[in-house]
């Protein structure tokens, strides 16, 4: 699908067929020309030849869970995922690059490596796959993660246009307050967050209660120690008032003792602690590391409740299909 390529080949129409165009896509979410009939059939037909609207990909199912491996235009591969919640809601959990370049050690997308940034319309595609097929059951998605390939705020600008674009009324509107964005911890990326007037969520992958652990983790915490992340994210609390969700994968011997809970006690001090919240996320295996055992992640988040720390334990889908936290890694 390229918007690009449609702008053209509507050029000599009437204005109001752009329009036709856009509500087709994003609202009516036609998988092809031939069914949107508020078009002549001659300019059906020359848009599906010109412009399809198909998206190229294999779906895997598990369970509640859905994968889809997706054929972009230069060949590349990505995946995004469709995870009907408990409530029966619908979150769709998308891609911002092709691989990532930031190497975290337990993360499949990680070890891909980093071919390119997404564009908007690339990110928004892996939601409108999943919308048309939601569609066929007269259900639709709820919620939008940035948590799949890649790291958002080194792809901000594409991810910014996907946002408006994906909460757009006239559109698939989703509500600004349903769409989540997942960081590794990029300063400079946070700021740029809080200059942006919709109130989505921040979530930020901490992993480690301290820097040597996270270094050994994650290298972009070479870069940037906690004291810098905690101040950023001290700024981002108070002028957004938002609550960040601290995104941590209990590894088995690694992240998971109680001593480490009890210093993410004490780091979280410098933070409003009512905008706290911890999400404790059983490693889903990529190669190299176990998961923590189900009672250890439980004593773990007792401990940093009871030490006043909002702490829930993330329930896993789709680790069968590769298609968990920390798996997606762009094969077909």
């Amino acid at each position: 699908m390229n918007l690009q390529k449609l702008e053209k080949t509507l050029s000599d129409q009437p204005k109001y067929r752009r329009a036709q165009a856009q509500q087709a896509i994003f609202k009516l979410l036609v998988n092809n020309w031939e069914e949107f009939t508020a078009f002549p059939k001659d300019l059906r037909d020359e848009l599906n030849h010109e412009c399809p609207l198909e998206i190229q990909a294999e779906i895997h199912t598990e369970d509640k869970t859905k994968k889809a491996a997706i054929t972009l235009d230069d060949g590349n591969v990505i995946e995004a995922v469709l995870i009907k919640n408990v409530d029966g809601r619908h979150t769709v959990c998308v891609s911002s690059q092709v691989g990532c370049p930031l190497g975290c050690t337990f993360c499949a997308t990680g070890k891909s490596g980093f071919k390119r940034n997404l564009t908007a319309l690339e990110i928004v595609s892996q939601v409108l796959l999943f919308a048309r097929e939601l569609k066929k059951q007269d259900d639709r998605v709820d919620n939008v993660v940035f948590m799949g390939m890649g790291e958002p705020l080194l792809n901000w600008f594409e991810v910014k246009k996907s946002i408006e674009m994906l909460n757009d009324k006239d559109g698939i509107n989703i509500a600004a307050r349903s769409i989540s964005v997942s960081t590794c911890g990029l300063p400079d990326g946070i700021r740029e967050l809080m200059k942006f007037p919709l109130q989505i969520n921040l979530a930020l992958s901490l992993h480690a209660p301290n820097d040597e652990l996270r270094r050994e983790l994650m290298p972009i915490a070479n870069s940037y120690g906690l004291k810098e992340l905690l101040a950023v994210l001290n700024l981002y609390m108070k002028e957004k008032g938002r609550k960040v969700m601290f995104e941590y994968v209990m590894i088995d011997n690694v992240n998971d003792s109680m001593n480490y809970a009890e210093e993410l006690i004490k780091m979280f001090k410098s933070l409003p602690r009512n905008l706290i919240m911890v999400n404790l996320i059983p490693y889903n295996p990529t190669g190299g590391f176990k998961a923590s055992p189900a009672p250890v992640i439980k004593k773990f988040r007792d401990t940093l409740i009871r030490g006043g720390i909002e702490a829930t334990i993330r329930e896993s889908f789709g680790s069968r299909i590769g298609g968990a936290c920390g798996q997606l890694a762009g094969k077909k």
